[in-house]
């Protein structure tokens, strides 16, 4: 027997226009954004020895990488601070905004068979892949802070580097890295339902926009001429000013920051237009 009254209507109408978003389902689906996001954290390395030691790993083995070839062999300056320090500074910022940028990027694609199945809030997919990866950059972010405490009261190289008074704004530096990270991820996400060159571009895109950061070099090292085309790169101010919240060394510019703040917003209101326009009907297409 039907527990449902008599009356019961249940009218469903198509989903039309950029604007009609639908945001409100994100909430009433948010049990299955939590089942997405233990699910991503805990398949990424799902049956490999070392698990989900891997997040803190991966960072690691390219911080060394990154002091023997860019420290040792071509001497790029650190501002003074210890190599490894700078270098697992950088990549802190940088790793969650590439890991989420790639998660992202392919979901439409990646998921055709399960959106034509059944109806969930599609945004529920990169949203888990934001949190997901939030995860692991805590865990780097505790992997980082190990070293930093090393370096700080059992080397000489203590007296260099420190933190800043504002970190305490930290946690919206890692905000404005992951909706950067999502609304380029959901353009290329639109894009590649129709031109699937992008898929084989995505990886090359995210090593060659890793150089265009200041990620193996301090921004002190650009001319003071063209800094202003450096901060043209919406990642350039939050990764320097990571460093600089979390060592005391770096450029960080109230006009850089805010170019930076307003691309980000550019980034992420159009990719979620966009992508709501393209999910309505890129399962015709894929």
């Amino acid at each position: 027997m039907s527990s449902l009254p008599s009356d019961y209507e249940l009218i469903i109408r198509p989903s039309r226009g950029w604007l009609n978003l639908n945001l409100g389902d994100l909430w009433r689906y948010r049990d299955l954004l939590f089942l997405l996001v233990h699910r991503d954290f805990v398949a990424k390395y799902k049956q490999t020895i070392l698990g989900p030691a891997w997040f803190i790993l991966q960072p690691l083995l390219t911080t060394v990488v990154f002091t023997v070839i860019f420290g040792k062999v071509a001497q790029i300056p650190t501002d003074g601070l210890p190599p490894m320090l700078f270098y697992l500074a950088g990549l802190l910022g940088w790793g969650y905004f590439a890991q989420t940028f790639q998660s992202t990027s392919g979901t439409l694609v990646n998921n055709a068979n399960l959106f034509g199945k059944v109806y969930f809030p599609r945004l529920i997919l990169p949203l888990s892949a934001v949190l997901s990866n939030l995860l692991a950059f805590a865990l780097q972010l505790g992997t980082f802070l190990g070293f930093w405490v090393y370096y700080k009261f059992f080397t000489p190289a203590g007296a260099s580097f420190g933190f800043s008074g504002a970190s305490i704004l930290f946690p919206l530096v890692v905000l404005q890295i992951a909706a950067l990270s999502l609304g380029i991820g959901l353009w290329l996400s639109a894009l590649t339902t129709k031109y699937r060159d992008f898929i084989h571009l995505s990886g090359f895109l995210i090593q060659i926009w890793m150089y265009a950061t200041p990620v193996i070099y301090p921004l002190s090292q650009i001319p003071e001429r063209w800094r202003w085309f450096a901060a043209l790169n919406p990642m350039t101010m939050p990764v320097e000013t990571i460093k600089y919240m979390l060592l005391g060394q770096g450029i960080v510019l109230p006009s850089y920051f805010a170019l930076s703040l307003a691309m980000t917003a550019l980034f992420l209101v159009s990719g979620v237009l966009v992508f709501n326009k393209v999910e309505k009907t890129f399962i015709d297409t894929v």
